[in-house]
């Protein structure tokens, strides 16, 4: 039942019960559910989107890693027990020239499409066949924003790029030429929903000027996503922080949905696009965290009372359901998206 309604979601058919997706990082709320700990028993994970009645599950695949100069930024504490702390802390790019000079496709290479087609599509293939009770997207994390990130931090990037916006053009191109090889070879495999993810601003909005985006960014997009679309998928757009801004930008790229935070306007989205878009979210994460009941339950009837007219709207928590979050908070958020607020 959830594939079927999921399905009829990204097609705007609207189902008579509002579909969701979660990204879940919650070991505690998973055994509250199933009985069973992922981290003992990763098959806790299936039982835990059965049983909550997950109708899509949110994936990005990049293929291999970079063979390649990439910065590590670390990572500060956020997973129980402090799993990911990293406190490597390195960038091979000593000065904004040694960016501005980078050929990413001479560092990196571009996969031969039909081999990282075959690749995708065995991945996606198998994941899709064990969880069939749900929609298993295809996607790409970083697309262009996301990979000057990962190339060269947040420092470098950012004293490079408006050194020379025509120079840090060439080098958003060749990861635009990386990119595309990827987006050919998803649009070959046999994934009808792709999710392109790429964090193009800060929680207080546009990192750079929204034009340096419209000259820059989104033309980019539209060529990448024209591609899937004419191979018949759906292409939605997920970003962290508050990309309200560039909503009609993205829209206009050819983007079929939005997937983002609490940060971003759900009125602005619903307003504009309700009819016409995939929309996923925006339950605050930080009401589930710190919130009362009264509170949760009014943050879920606040995304409930626009989404609901919508027939592409999913129930989302933004960013996502992470270890801090009070199991009985999950819990009461679960049954209230099942229960009062499920039906249209």
């Amino acid at each position: 039942m959830s594939y079927e309604r999921g399905w009829q979601a990204l097609n705007l058919e609207m189902p008579d019960t509002i579909p969701h997706t979660e990204y879940c990082s919650h070991p505690r709320l998973v055994k509250a559910v199933t009985g069973s700990d992922p981290r003992e028993d990763p098959s806790a994970w299936k039982r835990f989107y059965q049983i909550t009645n997950y109708d899509l599950l949110w994936s990005t695949d990049d293929g291999p890693a970079w063979r390649g100069r990439t910065t590590s930024m670390g990572h500060a504490v956020f997973q129980e027990g402090g799993t990911d702390f990293d406190t490597r802390v390195y960038c091979p790019f000593k000065t904004p020239e040694e960016v501005l000079s980078f050929d990413p496709v001479e560092e990196y290479g571009i996969p031969d499409v039909k081999e990282r087609a075959a690749y995708f599509e065995e991945r996606w293939k198998a994941a899709q066949e064990d969880l069939p009770f749900l929609v298993f997207t295809g996607g790409y994390y970083k697309t262009l924003f996301s990979a000057c990130i990962q190339a060269f931090g947040w420092e470098m990037f950012l004293s490079a790029a408006p050194i020379d916006y025509e120079r840090f053009d060439r080098v958003l191109d060749g990861f635009f030429q990386i990119s595309m090889a990827n987006y050919q070879a998803w649009a070959m495999t046999s994934a009808p929903v792709f999710i392109c993810h790429d964090d193009i601003v800060w929680t207080s909005g546009p990192v750079f000027h929204p034009q340096w985006y419209r000259k820059y960014i989104f033309p980019r997009y539209k060529k990448l996503w024209s591609v899937l679309k004419e191979a018949g998928k759906i292409v939605l757009f997920c970003s962290d922080g508050n990309f309200t801004e560039f909503v009609d930008d993205i829209a206009e790229a050819g983007a079929d949905g939005f997937i983002f935070e609490p940060l971003t306007s759900l009125e602005k989205i619903v307003s504009s696009y309700g009819q016409s878009k995939v929309i996923i979210g925006n339950v605050d994460t930080r009401i589930l965290t710190f919130g009362s009941r009264e509170e949760i339950r009014a943050e879920v009837k606040r995304c409930y009372d626009l989404g609901r007219g919508c027939p592409g709207f999913f129930f989302a928590v933004g960013n996502h359901i992470p270890h801090n979050v009070p199991v009985e908070n999950a819990l009461y958020y679960l049954e209230l998206i099942s229960g009062e607020f499920g039906k249209r």
